[in-house]
């Protein structure tokens, strides 16, 4: 009788905890494939590819190729890719950099003859080549099951029958107007009537419809080399550009090693140079050196050590990271742990520090998403065009936008991303993995520089508070500002009483709402390699969700 007290008893608060939590939405449980994203139907999209039998990878270039259509502010074929794969069966892990060089043409010498003397952030000197295409082809020659074409149906569909515009993406759709107007083209193409489409307005893009045709029955080849690659070329010279046909039809992804580090108990990895991965790496370090905060992670004390690791890291990365084709990157000093010791010991507990200097080093707008399939191999992708619609240039008649991933380069010759032909720029889009014995998480948080520091917050949730990845994913999170410095913005549900704390230590915050688009955009998914059971989360401050692969009801 004893016994079935004691066991009724656990129910009840095990119930009880699951009914009363800190969290809203509850993960995804199946022993089938899960695919989480920023939009609904791109999730739908790469379920359904993994139902007809399709690989992670697979799926996840359905689901990105969809992502194009339906958020084309944030992604598309004129942006970049990273990808960090894990094979279930081998325990390996491969990583993919598909970001783009710099034309041959665009150099410092180029810009000054033209009486520029800062990098630009938009317009076609703000060009890089498109990485996106031939990440997608590395990835599916290597470990693609279905038909090239077959992935891109999906997205062709709703490129030529249109789509019902959600809230989040209509919200950065109309912040875009100005810059949109710039250019004939995207004028054209993206705004319909002068306007943003409204929310639930069904959008129509026939011209990219035509060029994922292209791509779906000719392969890369129709970008890099054939009409695609001539109309790029056709955009760059009408409006006074370097790209020519050589600097895309000598472009070629490329596999890399991923760079990790050991956080309490668990393998944390991200992409080497010319990502900024190794500051989420260094973060972790720094952070490592102090005990979590007894009063959980969103007490002052713990935010505080947060932040400043933050800071220090991302003083390291400004000074050190570019591409290492070009110069000697020091990633393994970086991420070393006495190099984190160091520099953790630079935090004072009590006050904010507001100029954090680099390191003295021993002798370098987007969406994400992330695939497990039913044998439990993990894709972890992130897909950008860099500003939201890139360069806010249009590729004429092909319906999709150049990315501004040059504008990270820098006119300084000194710095290690000095700007130079067939050059990568520094890059702020990264994608993560972690595993802990039979536990393998693919993770990733979208936003500019807020990444490396959101990856962290995340890691830290899991690993120091035992949150799911749906509650990691959507706790309430802090970023950097325009400011820099002591400034933070930070959303609202951290509290009061922290919110008091953290000012009196001299952290001058920037109170956003609940839910703040600010602080970034993930997608999680967790493999049980024991259990065989795949979990998926997706967080709240997008259009999207975690879908999951429907088994085949009929014999």
């Amino acid at each position: 009788m004893l016994k079935t007290i004691v066991a009724l008893t656990l129910i009840a608060a095990a119930s009880a905890t699951a009914q009363d939590r800190s969290y809203g939405r509850s993960m995804v449980v199946t022993p089938y494939g899960i695919v989480a994203t920023s939009y609904v139907q791109a999730s739908q999209a790469g379920a359904r590819i993994l139902e007809q039998g399709g690989s992670a990878i697979d799926a996840g270039i359905a689901a990105n190729a969809v992502l194009g259509v339906a958020e084309p502010m944030m992604n598309g074929i004129g942006g970049d890719l990273f990808a960090i794969y894990w094979e279930a069966k081998t325990d390996k892990l491969y990583g993919l950099n598909a970001s783009g060089w710099a034309p041959q043409g665009l150099t410092i010498d180029h810009l000054e003859a033209k009486g520029v003397h800062t990098m630009p952030q938009h317009g076609i000197d703000s060009v890089t080549v498109p990485g996106a295409v031939d990440g997608w082809t590395r990835l599916h020659d290597r470990f693609g099951k279905l038909g090239w074409s077959e992935l891109f149906q999906p997205a062709i569909f709703y490129a030529q029958h249109g789509y019902a515009v959600p809230e989040m993406a209509h919200a950065y759709w109309e912040d875009s107007v100005p810059g949109l107007m710039q250019n004939p083209e995207s004028r054209r193409v993206y705004l319909p009537g002068d306007k943003a489409p409204a929310i639930g307005q069904v959008f129509r893009n026939p011209d990219l419809a035509g060029a994922l045709t292209l791509i779906a029955n000719q392969g890369e080849a129709a970008f890099y080399k054939g009409e695609i690659a001539q109309a790029i070329v056709k955009t760059s010279t009408e409006l006074g550009g370097t790209m020519t046909a050589e600097d895309l039809n000598k472009y070629s992804a490329e596999w890399v090693e991923p760079i990790s580090t050991k956080y309490r108990d668990w393998t944390v990895y991200e992409l080497p140079p010319n990502g900024d991965g190794m500051a989420a790496l260094e973060m972790l370090n720094i952070m490592e050196n102090f005990k979590p905060a007894p009063a959980g992670p969103l007490s002052a004390a713990e935010l505080h050590t947060r932040i400043e690791s933050m800071k220090l890291a991302y003083a390291d990365v400004k000074a050190y990271d570019g591409d290492p084709r070009f110069g000697k990157i020091p990633v393994a000093a970086l991420i070393s742990k006495p190099y984190a010791a160091q520099r953790a010991a630079l935090i004072d507990a009590k006050r904010a520090n507001c100029e954090v200097a680099p390191g003295a080093l021993p002798r370098s707008d987007t969406t994400y998403l992330s695939v497990v399939d039913r044998d439990g191999n993990i894709l972890s992708l992130i897909q950008s065009n860099y500003s939201a619609f890139g360069s806010n240039v249009t590729v004429k008649g092909m319906g999709f936008a150049l990315q501004n991933r040059g504008g990270l380069f820098s006119v300084d010759r000194k710095s290690p991303d000095a700007l130079a032909g067939h050059k990568r720029p520094f890059h702020t889009i990264i994608p993560a993995f972690m595993e802990n014995g039979d536990q393998h998480i693919g993770f990733g948080i979208m936003g500019g520089m807020n990444q490396p520091l959101a990856h962290a917050q995340f890691v830290s949730n899991v690993v120091d508070y035992q949150m799911n990845i749906q509650a990691a994913m959507e706790a309430a999170r802090f970023t950097v500002s325009q400011k820099l410095g002591c400034t933070i913005v930070i959303e609202s549900r951290v509290g009061p009483a922290s919110i008091e704390q953290l000012t009196a230590m001299g952290h001058v915050l920037q109170v956003q709402k609940e839910y703040s688009s600010r602080m970034g955009r993930g997608q999680a998914v967790l493999h049980d390699s024991t259990a065989k059971i795949n979990y998926g989360a997706s967080e709240p401050r997008a259009d999207g969700a975690a879908v999951p692969e429907s088994p085949a009801f009929r014999h």
